[in-house]
């Protein structure tokens, strides 16, 4: 398998997500990337190959071992990622933020990231491919107890699914597990807690910040 540890990559796009492309494959190759393209190629070939084309290229090698990780593109990013994620192994984020980019593999475990040349500007795109590629899951949560385990179990049991037992069984999913993650220090998930007679978040200094 070609690694990102090896600074190996895969790439695809259609025809509408070629130019941004283009643009993040020649920032990572001055970052010392080993880019493999499938192509699109070039906005303009004659004959270009349609977007779920180039995604079902892209998930076949993710899902023969062939890539640990890969970037697509096309207008809106979504019609590339569903024909992707058609493939066995592939787990495929939308996506068009640094944080969402970073969340996509450090909470999820992506192995490829989708954009749409529609809405992403090219430098943009080659923040996000940075953060996707030189991250792995659980970065940044070491401090959250078991925020890895969880969000590994949650990628091992999405593996491991088969819809046709899925079904057989009643529609309920076989556990590999259970893991209890601590919740989040700040933001809309973090646990309240009672001061004063107020309720406010963790972290907060004054209370007034929650009204």
């Amino acid at each position: 398998m070609k690694t990102i540890k090896d600074k190996y990559v895969l790439v695809g796009a259609d025809r509408a997500g070629v130019s941004l492309k283009e643009a993040v494959v020649k920032h990572l190759k001055l970052k010392g990337w080993k880019v493999t393209d499938i192509g699109v190629k070039s906005s303009k070939e004659k004959k270009p190959e349609m977007f779920h084309r180039i995604g079902l290229k892209v998930g076949a090698k993710i899902a023969e071992g062939e890539f640990e990780r890969a970037l697509i593109f096309c207008g809106t990013g979504m019609g590339i990622h569903i024909a992707a994620s058609k493939c066995p192994h592939v787990h495929c984020a939308v996506v068009e933020s640094v944080p969402a980019a970073l969340r996509a593999v450090a909470g999820n475990g992506c192995n490829v990231l989708s954009m749409g040349a529609f809405y992403v500007a090219p430098q943009m795109g080659t923040e996000m491919a940075d953060a996707f590629l030189e991250h792995n899951l659980g970065d940044g949560y070491e401090g959250r107890k078991n925020f890895y385990e969880y969000h590994k179990l949650a990628k091992d049991e999405l593996e491991a699914f088969d819809y046709a037992e899925f079904k057989r069984n009643n529609f309920k999913v076989k556990k590999l597990g259970e893991v209890e993650m601590a919740p989040p220090k700040y933001g809309v998930m973090a646990k309240p807690e009672s001061t004063s007679g107020k309720t406010r978040e963790k972290g907060l200094k004054n209370p007034k910040q929650t009204k």
